[in-house]
């Protein structure tokens, strides 16, 4: 799974590597460390405005939230792709409304035994140069009390491969620049059997790119630790 990540980059650096036409009104984004479930982060996706496909960043909250669910349901942070396209929580996004989720790398948890006691080591999994990701995502759009729209998001995960596989059975859908523009093509899938083969090569690709890197304990405890430490991800010495 992916529970917790990081995206160490600005908000206008995160426009151009994702290659964005623009932000939606309110986009304000500093580096955070430790980004994790119900608090708000971002979001690409296109969209039409006049016949024109636009590609946009926005801050959604993550933890998928449709329309259709009750306050009390779950808000599934994650969305298995061998499954995505046929589970009622997650087809109808599979099928119209997708996203990418840039974050510059993610944590997973290994438990070990230390003095007797269990404790969880933390690793960052991450590119070699901590270079911007792109995860696949799926959005949910909904209209708030007040009568304003907010959006929610999950993270597509896949078996864990290569370096990642190592530190935990799951991991992020990643997809390559190349495959960008197909899956957020606005509109329904035409082929979600074609388009859930590109996520898995993709994906599986990716991979093979990753390092991993044991970080300080520091950021298990999401409440008392500092979003904007970037000691957070720092390689133990």
């Amino acid at each position: 799974m992916c529970g917790r990540y990081s995206i160490a980059a600005p908000g206008q650096a995160i426009l151009s590597a994702l290659e964005a036409d623009g932000a939606a009104d309110g986009f304000d984004w500093s580096p955070v460390y430790s980004v994790s479930p119900r608090t708000h982060a971002p979001i690409v996706r296109d969209r039409l405005v006049d016949d024109v496909r636009v590609r946009e960043a926005e801050l959604s909250t993550w933890g998928l939230h449709p329309s259709w669910a009750k306050d009390s349901g779950p808000r599934p942070i994650n969305a298995r792709l061998e499954t995505v396209a046929t589970n009622g929580m997650f087809r109808s996004a599979f099928s119209s409304a997708r996203a990418l989720v840039p974050m510059t790398g993610y944590y997973e948890w290994q438990e070990v035994v230390e003095g007797g006691k269990k404790v969880k080591n933390p690793s960052y999994i991450h590119t070699p140069g901590d270079e911007l990701l792109a995860a696949a995502g799926l959005i949910a759009a909904r209209q708030d009390d007040d009568g304003t729209w907010s959006t929610t998001f999950t993270i597509i995960t896949r078996t864990g491969e290569d370096a990642a596989g190592e530190v935990h059975h799951r991991m992020p859908v990643f997809l390559s620049p190349a495959a960008w523009d197909t899956w957020l093509a606005p509109g329904k899938v035409d082929d979600k059997d074609a388009q859930l083969d590109v996520l898995d090569a993709e994906s599986k690709s990716a991979a093979g790119t990753l390092r991993t890197r044991r970080v300080s304990r520091a950021v298990n405890n999401n409440r008392t630790l500092d979003r904007t430490d970037q000691g957070l991800i720092a390689p133990l010495t």
